[in-house]
């Protein structure tokens, strides 16, 4: 991918995105919304950029993906300890803060959007489905970055549903359905791969090897790039969270979006002058 006139790239993995380009960021996010609301009524919902790091130790997260957590970090407010850092010269001529004690960590920046949901409905009985739209700014730390593909800072849009398990398996297989029937109207060349989540030491986590031998996981993928999955994930979050319908333990799943990642799929597939991008307004999924 060249330079682009409406994006600026930091090599840390962050990125702005101003114009057209984010008329076009904006116009899909739009679109997806429109989907989960007139076709699931689904609710929006806005989260935090922090989540608590005790919530996402019911799901065994740091064991997982302990790789791609990031951090946020305050220091200690007692005045020696601030005078200390002033003093100390707190940047680095390698522009690495110098530390001085910091409180105690209790919040993760978060690494995918979904995970407030469950969090947002722990304890609660329903008696019909239940389905929530959220978008999140994400952080996951990589060992490389690339400009809209993959990036330290990123935005998540997902649409969410929790009932029995006829419910979700159903959701699922409509909305890859859906989205299938979509590509094939705009002609986005989409293929789908089952995938599995980034594990940290994949080949000794019980999880992975769930995914490998009961595939949950089907990943949206363009040229080599994944740009969304669909994900099943029968009664885990249901039962880690205590969420139950009608007294049983909930099931769930979700379909999950890379907004920049779309961004990047339009632009080199289209092209990237914005007359030649399909009319996402007039479009629904």
């Amino acid at each position: 991918m060249g330079v682009l006139e409406n994006y600026h790239w930091y090599d840390n993995g962050l990125s702005v995105i101003s114009g057209d380009l984010l008329e076009l960021y904006q116009a899909i996010d739009q679109l997806f919304i429109r989907w989960a609301t007139t076709e699931f009524n689904a609710k929006d919902h806005l989260f935090s950029t922090f989540i608590q790091a005790q919530e996402l130790e019911k799901i065994n997260y740091f064991d997982s993906f302990p790789h791609l957590v990031t951090f946020p970090i305050c220091l200690c407010p007692e005045e020696d300890n601030l005078r200390r850092f002033i003093e100390g010269k707190p940047l680095s001529l390698a522009g690495e803060i110098n530390l001085t004690a910091t409180t105690p960590i209790r919040e993760i920046l978060t690494p995918a959007a979904c995970y407030h949901i469950y969090v947002y409905l722990q304890n609660k009985n329903f008696d019909s489905p239940v389905y929530i739209t959220t978008v999140n700014n994400c952080f996951r730390r990589e060992s490389h970055y690339k400009p809209l593909q993959r990036q330290w800072n990123f935005h998540m849009r997902e649409i969410v549903c929790l009932g029995n398990q006829n419910v979700v398996e159903q959701f699922l297989e409509n909305a890859r359905e859906k989205l299938k029937n979509f590509f094939k109207a705009i002609g986005l060349p989409i293929e789908w791969d089952i995938a599995t989540d980034p594990f940290f030491q994949p080949e000794s986590n019980p999880k992975y090897i769930a995914q490998i031998v009961v595939p949950t996981k089907i990943e949206m993928i363009f040229q080599d790039l994944s740009i969304g999955s669909t994900n099943l994930h029968r009664d885990y979050f249901g039962k880690n969270f205590s969420i139950s319908m009608n007294g049983e333990t909930i099931h769930s799943a979700c379909v999950a979006f890379g907004l920049e990642r779309w961004v990047y799929a339009f632009i080199q597939h289209f092209g990237e002058q914005k007359e030649n991008w399909p009319n996402l307004h007039s479009l629904i999924i």
